[in-house]
């Protein structure tokens, strides 16, 4: 079974009580209506040996099971307000270790002014699973969509990507919490994703959701200096398809999008790198000669 065709399933039965959510399965965040509030709500599982080495010190894995979900709010132009988390612990793990993963949990969540107020614990005979909720309120410009993106719209993205799983930066990364907001604030984005699974991929999602396709310009994807230096189509390929980059991409009209890229305002680089188009295939344009560009990327297989 592969993940994306039971989630495909999964959207398909709908959901309860449609009229209390506006914003169902099918994007980063659920929104929920409560009591004439809006909560916007996600749930991010890490797993040993899937999405951390067994070794990596118990504070980063900490650290990125809750910025895994501050980074699915980001891409919703939330607001944090708080977590609960969950761990799972196999037999004999140590106390300063499941502490230290307290610890992550708790400095990632702080920075954002997003306390974890509980969670629970377990032990089984599994490797380490740490798994975070996160709740969230609507930006002051309400929230951002996979689905919004229109023909004509810019492509663009911040920061750099490819090859962040061969290091630490996978672990390290900074949610663009902050960032997200000033887009959505003074820039309206018509649609944004964080890219966890892949450029390539997670493309493809706005491109599916919204009913376009996009051209990209290769020679415009920023790559990352974590990408070894050698044959561009290679690194080009990394950049597009290794994922855990955690950065925005998002959709704008075209003046929107120069506009930013010229002021630089967020504190990262901004690139543009292509436009959404009619029609619904996504092609990459490689000096000046167009072909296919195929989605690629992380999918679970269960």
């Amino acid at each position: 079974m592969r993940e994306n065709d039971f989630l495909d399933w999964i959207r398909t039965r709908g959901v309860a009580q449609p009229k209390r959510v506006p914003v169902g399965p099918g994007d980063d965040c659920a929104v929920v209506g409560l009591g004439g509030e809006r909560l916007v709500v996600t749930n991010d599982q890490l797993l040993a040996g899937v999405h951390f080495e067994p070794s990596v010190e118990p504070r980063l894995v900490g650290r990125k099971a809750m910025n895994r979900g501050l980074s699915d709010v980001a891409a919703m132009a939330a607001v944090p307000v708080c977590a609960v988390a969950t761990l799972a612990a196999p037999h004999g793990f140590e106390r300063e270790n499941a502490e230290a993963v307290y610890l992550g949990l708790r400095e990632a969540g702080d920075a954002f002014d997003c306390p974890l107020v509980g969670g629970d614990v377990a032990g089984w005979d599994g490797p380490l699973a740490v798994t975070v909720t996160v709740a969230a309120t609507p930006g002051s410009s309400g929230w951002v969509l996979r689905s919004g993106a229109k023909p004509g719209d810019a492509v663009c993205v911040t920061g750099a990507f490819g090859a962040a799983w061969k290091g630490t930066r996978h672990l390290e990364f900074a949610p663009r919490i902050r960032e997200a907001r000033l887009l959505a604030d003074r820039y309206r984005p018509h649609s944004m994703i964080d890219v966890s699974d892949a450029l390539s991929l997670d493309l493809w999602r706005i491109c599916r959701a919204s009913g376009v396709g996009a051209e990209i310009d290769a020679s415009a994807v920023p790559i990352s200096e974590d990408v070894p230096a050698g044959d561009f189509d290679a690194r080009l390929s990394a950049a597009l398809g290794d994922g855990e980059d955690y950065e925005l991409l998002f959709t704008l009209p075209g003046e929107q999008a120069d506009r930013l890229v010229r002021e630089q305002p967020l504190g990262v680089p901004v690139s543009r790198i292509g436009s959404i188009v009619a029609g619904e295939r996504m092609t990459l344009i490689a000096d000046g000669s167009p072909c296919p560009l195929t989605p690629n990327g992380w999918e679970h297989e269960i």
